[in-house]
C-alpha cells in the first residue's frame, strides 16, 4: 500500500498537470473547479465557467465566489470549503441549490475534496457538481425516481407521505427510501425540504406575503421547524433573509 502511494506520488510530481483539467470539458454536465486556500479559481471547466458566468476560464482565474454570486450565496460557498480544509473530511454526493441563481429551481449533485501537496497539506479545494435533473437521466437507478422529483417539484407546497412517492416509483416504502438515498445521496424528505427552502427563498425575494404565509405555502405547518430549516440551508433566518435581499436591491 505505501509503495503505490509513493509510485503515484512520483509520477505526479513528473506529470504536467494541467494536462488533466481539459478533460473536464468533455463532460458537459459536469461543474468542476479547483480553489487555493483563499477561495480564489485556479482552474474551472466550460460548465463551471457557465455557472459563475463568464466566457472562459481566464475570466475566473483568480477570483472567487464574491466576484461571481449574491453575498449570501457566496458566503454559504466559502463557509463549505473552508469547512472542507479545516476537517480535512470531503463532501460526497450533498443535494444543494444550482449555483447559477438564487431564483433556479434547479438542484445540483455536490462533491468537494481537500487538495493536498507532496508533505500532505492542505493547499485547497476541488469540487464538482451536477444538476440532478442530467444525473437521474443518465443513471437507470435514479431514473426510476423521474416521476417522483417532478411530483416533488410541482407539489411540494402539499402533504407528502412516503407510501405516496413510494407508488410513484413502483416500488414498496422500504425499498423506496432505501433507493433513493443511494441514488441521490440524500433523504426523500430532505430533498423535499431543500426544495421548500429555495422556493420559500424566492418568495421572500419576490413577493410582500408574511413569513408565516410563505411558510405554509411551502409546506411547513410548523413555524419553528420552517425557520430551524431556513437558517440551516441559507445561514440566516426568513426575516433577515428579506432584508438583506431587499437592502441588496433598495
Amino acid at each position: 500500500m505505501k509503495h503505490a502511494r509513493i509510485f503515484r506520488s512520483d509520477f505526479l510530481d513528473r506529470m504536467a498537470t494541467d494536462q488533466l483539467f481539459p478533460l473536464f470539458d468533455l463532460l458537459p454536465e459536469v461543474s468542476f473547479f479547483l480553489k487555493d486556500r483563499k477561495g480564489r479559481f485556479i482552474a474551472l471547466n466550460q460548465r463551471g465557467c457557465e455557472f459563475c458566468g463568464v466566457a472562459t476560464e481566464v475570466d475566473a482565474i483568480g477570483k472567487t465566489d464574491f466576484d461571481f454570486f449574491p453575498t449570501d450565496r457566496a458566503t454559504a460557498y466559502h463557509d463549505d470549503d473552508k469547512a472542507v480544509m479545516e476537517s480535512g473530511e470531503p463532501v460526497l454526493n450533498r443535494i444543494e441549490a444550482s449555483p447559477e441563481s438564487i431564483r433556479s429551481p434547479r438542484l445540483v449533485v455536490t462533491a468537494k475534496v481537500p487538495v493536498r501537496d507532496q508533505k500532505g497539506d492542505i493547499i485547497g479545494i476541488a469540487g464538482m457538481s451536477r444538476r440532478v435533473e442530467e444525473f437521474r437521466q443518465s443513471s437507470g437507478e435514479i431514473d426510476r425516481f423521474a416521476k417522483v422529483v417532478d411530483f416533488l417539484h410541482e407539489n411540494f407546497g402539499e402533504p407528502i407521505t412516503t407510501a405516496e412517492l413510494a407508488r410513484r416509483a413502483g416500488i414498496s416504502p422500504s425499498q423506496f427510501n432505501r433507493r433513493f438515498g443511494q441514488a441521490f445521496g440524500t433523504s426523500a424528505r430532505q430533498y423535499l425540504i431543500r426544495i421548500r427552502i429555495e422556493a420559500a427563498a424566492r418568495m421572500l425575494q419576490e413577493s410582500d406575503e408574511t413569513v408565516a404565509t410563505i411558510a405554509l405555502d411551502c409546506g411547513f405547518h410548523d413555524h419553528a421547524h420552517f425557520s430551524r430549516s431556513f437558517h440551516r440551508l441559507m445561514r440566516c433566518s426568513p426575516s433577515d433573509y428579506r432584508q438583506k435581499f431587499s437592502w441588496h436591491n433598495g
